[in-house]
């Protein structure tokens, strides 16, 4: 059995995830793996208990509890060995160059997104609406604007994925596709981008990270 350690909750306004935990579930799922979710608290992450650390030497989440291979941790790490690991439904180009957009198109989306602007927009979401920081909520959708969405316009181009097909560079975009979900930033400038959120949104492995899918229906399959 594979255990998935992450954050989730629900709010009155949707069910709220991990990104990087996130890019790994919607690869858990695209490769019909059997797993369960262990959902750590959120204040966690900032205490970052003993056993926390024993699991995560960082504190962090996600990491992944393996009967075969024990504990592998972060997110581009973990989803990597699945692919290797689980070889079926492969996620991964098999030419040298393909390999390699694949996995800077992979990094873009961690580094602009997922660690990048997103933040700003997404933390706010687990506070009541009251609390919510708006400036910082609008400099996060300003920043994604001027850097990260001019890029993945000109990436996406005409082609339905980053690299033809669905592969493990689509994971990360998964994760924003569920943030702008929630947040419903408006993409009317970016019309590939927001056809490509779309056809994201529109997988199967989507449910399990989606805001309208409830903790009870999105706990993995073991």
């Amino acid at each position: 059995m594979l255990i998935l350690a992450t954050t989730e909750r629900e709010y009155p306004w949707g069910t709220l995830r991990s990104t990087n935990a996130s890019k790994v579930k919607v690869i858990l799922e695209e490769k019909e793996l059997d797993y369960r979710v262990d959902r750590l608290r959120p204040g966690d992450l900032w205490k970052k208990p003993p056993e926390m650390l024993a699991k995560h030497p960082l504190g962090k989440v996600p990491y992944l509890e393996t009967d075969r291979d024990g504990i592998v941790f972060d997110s581009t790490v973990i989803n990597e060995y699945l692919e290797d690991r689980y070889p079926h439904h492969p996620l991964k180009p098999e030419d040298p160059v393909g390999l390699a957009r694949m996995r800077m198109l992979e990094n873009f989306g961690d580094e602009a997104f997922l660690v990048g602007d997103l933040p700003k927009i997404w933390m706010p979401y687990w506070s009541k609406p009251e609390d919510r920081n708006e400036e910082s909520m609008q400099a996060g959708r300003d920043g994604l604007r001027a850097r990260g969405l001019p890029y993945l316009e000109a990436q996406i181009g005409g082609e339905e994925y980053l690299c033809g097909r669905f592969t493990l560079a689509d994971a990360p975009y998964m994760a924003v596709a569920m943030v702008l979900e929630v947040d419903g930033m408006d993409l009317a400038d970016f019309p590939n981008a927001a056809a490509y959120f779309d056809r994201l949104r529109a997988r199967d492995s989507y449910k399990s990270i989606s805001p309208g899918t409830s903790l009870d229906d999105s706990a993995g399959s073991g």
